[in-house]
């Protein structure tokens, strides 16, 4: 690190479970973040701020004035354009150390699969079980880890599937591709705007402790909030060994 990265992290290097060393595999990390949206706008920020190496911004929407009110990456001057070409100029104003990579596209297929491979953590930030499903999918085949989150109305959910892990259970284990769920959307149900900052800022320190190798993760476990209550519910999580997905590890 040079001066200004020594000055930059100063706090992160202060504590004893991060270090130098911590902080140096946060400078050489890269993280894929999918979804640039309500989710994706704080972990990508914090990211950004803490010094991740490569951060990878995938998304194929625009910004829409309706964003406006959670998705904290974007501004009024940015309606119209790419997400992930507003997010990334927020970033780099954030912290012009930062290197930012932008695919203006909804990741999938060979794409999905090089990008996956390529990270060394992926944030699941999307908000349709399909690409969820994709996403977990390329992630099993690269045994990369996993954070994944969600958040509608008042309510809000966080995990860890760390698939470098044999044991750890992947996201099709929780919620099996083909079963009837209801897939709400927040132009239709709505979305308490603090909500998503604070589901997405969980998975940002997910993915930085799983990149230094601190702390214990949420793999194994799935985290609910009722943001209307204010109360946290932690619920166990196991590994499916006949889920159509990761059972044959």
């Amino acid at each position: 690190m040079n001066d200004d990265q020594l000055l930059r992290y100063s706090r992160h290097i202060l504590l004893n479970e991060i270090g130098v060393e911590g902080q140096e595999a946060i400078l050489a990390a890269r993280v894929l973040v999918i979804g640039a949206g309500g989710l994706g706008s704080p972990a990508a920020m914090y990211l950004a701020a803490a010094g991740i190496g490569t951060l990878v911004l995938a998304d194929g929407d625009t910004v829409d004035l309706t964003n406006l009110q959670r998705q904290i990456l974007h501004s009024a001057e940015g309606v119209g354009r790419l997400k992930v070409e507003s997010g990334r100029d927020t970033l780099q104003r954030l912290n012009p150390l930062a290197r930012v990579e932008i695919l203006p596209v909804r990741l999938q297929g060979d794409e999905l699969d090089t990008q996956v491979a390529a990270a060394d953590v992926v944030l699941d930030c999307c908000d349709n079980f399909a690409t969820r499903h994709a996403v977990n999918r390329a992630c099993v085949r690269h045994c990369k880890p996993l954070v994944s989150g969600a958040a509608i109305r008042f309510d809000g959910q966080v995990s860890v599937f760390d698939l470098r892990n044999r044991e750890s259970a992947c996201y099709h284990c929780l919620f099996p591709e083909g079963e009837e769920v209801d897939e709400v959307r927040c132009a239709v149900m709505g979305v308490f705007a603090p909500l998503v900052g604070i589901i997405g800022s969980t998975q940002a320190a997910e993915a930085l402790k799983l990149i230094v190798g601190c702390g214990t993760s949420l793999d194994g476990r799935l985290l609910l909030l009722d943001g209307l209550g204010m109360e946290w519910r932690s619920v166990s999580l196991g590994r499916d060994p006949g889920c159509s997905v990761c059972g044959g590890r």
